[in-house]
């Protein structure tokens, strides 16, 4: 049996990646607990039946630590895998309270470096230093692109030998079958303007406000729409720019909504927009349903996936000048591109994964 543990399943890349994981490993006939620390998020609804979500009921991820411990030993998993920092230090010390045969992988999913610069609290600070204190710790550690794993390698000294990169499993059978679901939205109907799509939580590092002042000079030369798909902290900030840029007819945040595919099927063009990353899931998403994209040249992922532009425009990140020349000029070409798929797809990852979690 194999547990996957994480915070929680709110709205994010990494969560997706984990439910999607669990899927591949379901799929092969693998026993699958999902270990919360606290067993909420819209991404629960999306959890395959053949998969056990444990509830470990912690006000936060710390606070699951001895809850984690009791469970390593009650069901004795052959393998832990887990995701984002705070939760892949707890994985390792649990793994070593437990005093139990099982193999621990953590997997990391950001630049940490970029991550602890922004960060609003001591805690978050002090990351680098924990994980290269713990890390070694674990039987593996994998980077979800080059550039996070170059990035942990300068900010914790961690040997790059020690790191394996593995791409998020992105691509799946449920992605492109929810993808032809039809979407019911007015500004997609037939005849209306552009709609410039992004997805994301509403927060620091998806640079949001970027993309809002791109599309107010893109707004000046032409009629176009755009949709924001996400929730987060940064919603007030944002909502309070659109206003002082008088785009409230122009511009719609709906929140987080269970079928981003399908709005990014209609879209005109996708936009990433973000000052960091470590390997932007939506991005890959967007490239497989043959949507047009233009990406900031953020560390880390963009550079790679669009295979240096290849696939699609790169920018500046933080310029909104050069992200409306870009959508500009991609509306005008108005023509998808399939980017390359098979490193992001379920089966790529799932047989990586498994190989790590195996030994």
């Amino acid at each position: 049996m194999i547990a996957f543990f994480l915070p929680s399943l709110h709205g994010g890349g990494a969560e997706r990646v984990m439910v999607n994981l669990s899927w591949g490993f379901a799929e092969r006939g693998l026993e699958v607990d999902l270990v919360l620390a606290k067993a909420e998020g819209p991404y629960i609804t999306q959890v395959p039946a053949g998969v056990r979500v444990v509830d470990l009921r912690a006000p936060r991820v710390l606070a699951s630590l001895p809850a984690l411990v009791r469970y390593l030993r009650r069901e004795r998993p052959a393998a832990i895998l887990s995701a984002l920092d705070h939760a892949n230090i707890v994985a390792i010390w649990a793994r070593r309270l437990a005093r139990v045969r099982c193999r621990a992988v953590v997997s990391v999913h950001s630049t940490l470096s970029r991550a602890t610069d922004n960060t609003p609290t001591a805690r978050g600070r002090l990351m680098p230093r924990l994980v290269r204190q713990f890390y070694p710790w674990a039987d593996a550690v994998v980077a979800v692109s080059r550039g996070v794993a170059e990035d942990l390698v300068r900010t914790t000294g961690i040997l790059q030998e020690s790191i394996k990169v593995i791409y998020n499993p992105v691509v799946t059978p449920e992605l492109l079958e929810k993808a032809r679901e039809p979407l019911d939205h007015p500004w997609f109907a037939p005849g209306q303007p552009p709609v410039i799509l992004s997805v994301g939580r509403l927060t620091a590092a998806k640079d949001y406000p970027t993309l809002i002042r791109a599309f107010a000079l893109v707004r000046a030369e032409r009629p176009a729409r755009l949709v924001i798909l996400g929730e987060g902290e940064e919603r007030p900030r944002l909502e309070s720019l659109v206003r002082e840029l008088h785009l409230e007819a122009y511009v719609a945040l709906p929140g987080f909504v269970e079928n981003p595919y399908a709005y990014m099927t209609c879209a005109s063009v996708f936009v990433l927009s973000s000052a960091w990353e470590g390997l932007p899931t939506v991005l890959i998403e967007a490239l497989a349903l043959g949507t047009s994209v233009v990406s900031t040249d953020c560390p880390s992922g963009p550079q790679e996936i669009l295979e240096g532009g290849r696939w699609g425009k790169l920018v500046t990140p933080g310029n909104p000048e050069e992200l409306a020349r870009a959508i500009l000029a991609t509306l005008e070409e108005s023509n998808g591109a399939f980017g390359r798929i098979e490193p992001f797809t379920l089966e790529h990852a799932t047989t990586q994964y498994l190989a790590l979690l195996e030994g």
